[in-house]
Parts: C-alpha cells; structure tokens; sequence
C-alpha cells in the first residue's frame, strides 16, 4: 500500500475538532448576539443570553457532580427551559434524557431507573406523574423545578431547587466540555414502549450535529427563520430542531399546548415561517375556523408519522402552508428520509401531486442509504412500486444502539442496516412508499392487506376527518379489517355507507367489515395509536 498520505498528515487540534451541535450555539452567539432566540410569553431572548443562560445551567450541573456519562431527566413541555437543556445537559458532558410528558408514573420511574437519573428537571403542570414516578423508582435524582410563569394550571412544584434561582448563581462563563470522540453520547430518547418496557435509544453528537444541519439543508430554511414549536421537544429531540433552530440563526417560539387559536395568534404576531408536526397537527388547523386563520403569511410545514392524504394537502395549500412529508424513526434522530419534490410536480393535478407526496421517498442528503431489502433474501428488492420489502437505514444518521440491550441493538443492525419494521416498495424512480408496519399487515384468508391502503380510501371520503384500520378476528378468514374513524365537525355518514366507499374503490376483500365511528386514541405526538386500536378489536370479537 502507497503510504504517500499517511506520513506527517496526523489529525490535530489545528485540523480536527469532533463533530458537535454545540457550536451552533456558540457562532450565533458570536455573530449575531442581539438576534431574538427565544419568545414565550413575555419573555424574550437574544442569543447571547440564551448562550449565557445555557453555561449557566452547566455550570449549576457541574458544580453538583454531573460530568461525561451522566444522565439529566427532562420532563418539560416546550418553554425555554426545554432549548437551554439541549446545550447546558451536553456542555457537561452529559446526557440528555427528555421523557414523554404523558407518560404514567411506572413509566417515568422504569425510565428514571434504566437511565440511571443524575438530576431530573421537570415542570409543574407535570406533578402528579413525575411525583408518583419518584415515589416508585430506585433512583434518587436531584430535582430542579421549572415554575412557568405562563403555565397558571394546576400543578405543584416538587421540592429542591427553583430552576431561575439555580442559573442566578451559576457562572455565564462556564467554560462548555467538549466532547472527547464525536461518537460520545449526547441524548437518550426512549421509544413507545407499546410492547413491553421501552428502548432507551442513544445519540451521537456526530449525528445530532449533521441531522440539524440536514434539516436547513432539505427544507431549504432561509437564515433567521422563525420557528413555532407545534413538534414536543421531548420527541426525538424535536427532530434534532432546538440544535438546528440555532444553526439557522432563527426564532424559537415556544408553545406549551398545540391549540388552533394560539397557534394562528403566534404565527400572526411572531411572523412564523415554518413549523412542524404529525397529520392531526395539520388536520386541526384545517378545521379551524377562518376567523382565526387571517392575517397568516407564507408559511413551509413538515408532516410526519403518516403519509398526507389528498384533502390535507389541498387545504394546506388552501391556508398558504407548504406541506413537506419527511420520515424517519426514533432510532434515525427523527427525520431522515424526504419527499424531496420536483418543480413539475406543481403542474399536477391535487390527487397525483397527493400521491407523489405521500411518499416517504429517499434519504436526507446527510445519510448515507435507506432502500428497501427483501425480508428473506437481505437483497434490496426491485423498484417496481410492488415488491413488498423492509426500510433499512445506513449512515450517520442512525443512533449508536439501544442502552443496555446489546440483543435489541444486534438485531437493530443485522447485515449492516439498521431495520425500520416499516414495509414499503421501491418505486421506479427510486423514491420508497411505505405499504404498512409489520405489525399492521392484516392476513386474510392468506392474503396480506395493507392498513394504509385502506386508510388512504378513507381519507378520500370527505367525512373522515382521522382513520386508522387494524386486524380483527374472523373465525373464517383469520382477520379482515375494522376501521375506526373520526369525523369531521358537522359531517355524518353511516357504517353502511363508508363500508361501500371502500368497497368501490378497493378489492372487496380489502374493504372493512366493521366501521367504529368516535375519537381515535393519539400520541403525544399526533400519531394514531393502533396498539389500543388492535387492542379494542380483539376486545370486541371476545365480547361478540
């Protein structure tokens, strides 16, 4: 082998730095200290006090004995707090850990166990939960109390110290660690736990640094955008965005509760340009009476967890809202795939533009690969648009592993990929469309049935406001399909009549059997939760 680059051309602390999200913080800061960072309520931040306020919160962390490894508990909704934890909890040297703020307290406390909790910061609307969850878990974490000035619930403050009064009289020097490898963990990020207790998912700093610059990079976001938090920071980090927000020199406008009429006033006084969010997020300002939307400006939007059905993308368009589908997992820091559009897609028509849309389509500009493998072969399958297989991902942009589950994490990563449990075909121009989860194909009579097949037909009905489809035993096929759905205000339609919607428009056999009309059970995040869907369709057939 010619050596010819390998002598005298060392890395070095002149040429080398390992990849961080932190020093996004730092150039704003630098370059535009005055820029506004942070609104909520009446309370304002330019950069350089959101820096100063961040090296505080780790100087306060230092000075009680968090350091490299350590794990800091965030049960908050997004305020200010949330975004200064994304810098201050690192700049230690430790890690991040935003827990789910609907979660039970047996939940909170396996979290608090499993990550083994240094300090936990948590915010008072969240008392009940996190007070019982500290009652329950082995783990005796320091707790730091936000108190919210424009949180006026109920809700007790737990005890320790006040978060204001630990920044008071910490240092806004601190001089940040930076972290010894890339590869050192910055963030802990628990998944759903629907079947069992949850995963606890490991970050990177590498990844966080390159998936907040992927996100300026897809979007397309203009310097200084002004970003609304409809996404909770406690989901993947918010998609990696408090890291990119700063990279982006932007606004962070902070918003406890996702509620139509708080979100078009903020959008109206802010000046907001993008933000983010599941279908439901979407859906509801759609709904929204048009009183509210006035006065609203030129807005881009990411949607996740679902494809956007033809309607949701028509009435975006209809409120001046740019609609741009991303997907990616817990275990891909969020998104790591886009729809990335094409300038003659616009000259469609609204059900083909839909359709091309809806796809989940090909990987962040920052990762490395995602295709689709055959599940028995391990060969990525053919891009025919048929060929059902599983999404794999590889890259950057994928999490370390899962923490102290080295089965889980070997299994994550078998042949090289990590694998989604997402099912999807590979189209001809080489974009993916995810067909369903593994766990939500319906087998009937031998035959597999794609439950977004069937919710994608629904949502064309003008009634459905929400649809979600699962298995329900059938004691001659094995499963046939039962919908539930949710409808838009003031629209009706029948059991019957949906039933035979569906049948026109799919192979009878793909149509449900049984339609159940009433509020579907969401996530946090906006996601339907098909687990207690499944769950209440086996309940009902035990019953029948």
């Amino acid at each position: 082998m010619n050596d010819l680059y390998q002598t005298g051309l060392d890395a070095n602390a002149a040429n080398y730095a390992p990849l961080t999200p932190l020093v996004f913080l730092d150039w704003c800061a630098d370059v535009y200290p005055d820029r506004l960072a942070i609104v909520h309520g009446g309370r304002r931040f330019s950069w350089a006090q959101t820096r100063a306020r961040c090296r505080r919160l780790a100087s306060a962390l230092a000075a009680r004995g968090v350091g490299r490894g350590d794990t800091v508990s965030v049960v908050a909704a997004n305020t200010p707090e949330m975004i200064e934890a994304h810098f201050g909890v690192p700049m230690t040297g430790a890690v991040l850990n935003t827990i789910n703020t609907r979660l039970d307290a047996a939940t909170i406390a396996f979290i608090l166990d499993h990550a083994e909790a240094r300090v936990l910061i948590t915010d008072r609307e969240f008392f009940p939960a996190v007070s019982g969850a500290l009652r329950q878990c082995e783990s005796r974490p320091l707790v730091i109390n936000i108190d919210d000035p424009e949180y006026d619930g109920p809700g007790e403050l737990i005890g320790g110290l006040g978060y204001e009064a630990l920044l008071a009289a910490a240092d806004p020097h601190y001089r940040p660690l930076e972290p010894a490898d890339e590869w050192q963990a910055i963030s802990l990020n628990y998944t759903s736990g629907t079947t069992g207790n949850p995963k606890g998912v490991v970050y990177h700093h590498r990844g966080a640094h390159l998936n907040a610059i992927g996100n300026i990079l897809t979007w397309n976001m203009p310097r200084h955008s002004v970003y609304l938090w409809t996404l909770p920071m406690f989901h993947c980090n918010g998609w990696c965005f408090p890291w990119t927000i700063a990279a982006n020199v932007g606004t962070n406008v902070c918003l406890r509760r996702v509620e139509a009429d708080e979100v078009f006033r903020l959008m109206r006084r802010e000046g907001v340009t993008h933000y983010c969010g599941a279908p439901v997020v979407h859906n509801m300002l759609i709904q929204a009476p048009a009183e509210l939307r006035a006065g609203v400006g030129r807005i881009s939007a990411m949607v996740a967890a679902a494809a956007p059905p033809a309607a949701m993308i028509e009435g975006m368009e209809r409120l001046g809202i740019d609609l741009t589908h991303v997907y990616g997992l817990t275990e891909t820091y969020g998104p790591a795939a886009v729809c990335a559009k094409h300038e003659t897609w616009d000259e469609l028509d609204i059900p083909v533009r839909a359709q091309r849309n809806g796809r989940q389509g090909v990987r962040y500009l920052l990762q490395d690969g995602m295709t689709v493998l055959d599940q028995n072969t391990g060969q990525p399958v053919p891009a025919d648009g048929e060929t059902i297989g599983e999404i794999v991902f590889r890259g950057n942009i994928t999490m370390r592993g899962y923490l102290k589950n080295p089965t889980a994490t070997g299994d994550a990563f078998e042949g090289g990929w990590f694998h989604s449990g997402d099912l999807a075909a590979l189209e001809p121009d080489g974009y993916v469309k995810i067909k369903d989860r593994a766990k939500d194909v319906i087998i009937s009579g031998g035959e597999n049935i794609s439950s977004l097949e069937v919710e994608d037909v629904l949502y064309r009905h003008p009634a459905v406001a929400l649809a979600g489809v699962v298995a329900q035993p059938d004691p001659t096929w094995g499963e046939t399909p039962c919908a539930y759905v949710e409808l838009k205000p003031d629209s009706h339609v029948s059991e019957a009549e949906l039933i035979e919607f569906c049948r026109a428009n799919l192979p009878h056999f793909k149509a449900p059997r049984k339609v159940v009309f009433g509020p579907l059970p969401k996530t946090s995040t906006g996601k339907i939760q098909k687990n207690i869907l499944r769950d209440r369709a086996r309940s009902a057939e035990a019953i029948e």
